[in-house]
């Protein structure tokens, strides 16, 4: 099943910061143009890395971060990825000042790192919380997404997902620990994204973490 997916771009020092990059094109290249030059590539999970290597080829100066397990998962499927540093729970110095992340253990593969921006109190999410509208996607597919969990207004990480946590205290421990910063936005990489109530619809959504 093909998502629509969202990239999300702060600006930190007069640099853009791009969160899980999407396919290029001209068209986008010109908007990203317009709003200043590329610091940091960022693959937030081993699924979100498809079109890094393009942006990367596209920015050579840009410093390019990927999720834990993003390279490996790259060889299995034969995908090239650029050369990167792996991201941990410390953010890079060059834009900690602005953003901190921690990386969500637990699942068998899926590491997602997940970011807070501090000036706006805004969550950044990719696949642990999906909340698809029912008249963007269509019956079938909304029929789908809502037996997975992931139709709005009560969007959260996928059934599969959440059945594939072999250490659901390693996840919880993390994500108490997010709810602890209190995020007023939550941006997330597919569906309707949270512009308020964000601490809430953590809550909500982790509910089958046992918060």
């Amino acid at each position: 099943m093909n998502f629509p997916t969202r990239m999300t771009v702060i600006r930190v020092a007069g640099k853009l910061w791009v969160h899980s990059p999407i396919a290029l094109d001209e068209a986008l290249l010109g908007e990203m143009a317009a709003l200043g030059p590329i610091g940091w590539l960022i693959a937030p999970n081993p699924i979100h890395y498809v079109s890094l290597n393009a942006w990367a080829k596209r920015f050579p100066k840009a410093e390019v971060y990927a999720a834990p397990g993003v390279a490996e998962r790259a060889r299995k499927f034969n995908v090239p990825v650029p050369p990167h540093e792996v991201l941990t729970d410390t953010a890079p110095e060059d834009y900690a000042s602005d953003i901190c992340q921690r990386v969500v253990k637990g699942h068998k593969f899926l590491h997602e790192v997940v970011f807070f921006h501090k000036s706006s109190k805004t969550l950044i999410l990719t696949d642990l919380i999906e909340n698809f509208e029912a008249e963007k996607v269509g019956k079938v597919k909304a029929f789908l997404m809502r037996f997975a969990g992931i139709l709005a207004p009560d969007g959260k990480a996928p059934l599969d997902m959440r059945a594939t946590f072999r250490n659901k205290g390693k996840a919880r421990e993390v994500i108490r620990e997010v709810v602890s910063w209190a995020p007023e936005r939550v941006i997330l990489s597919h569906g309707r994204w949270y512009t308020e109530n964000g601490t809430e619809e953590l809550k909500r959504a982790f509910r089958w973490l046992n918060l």
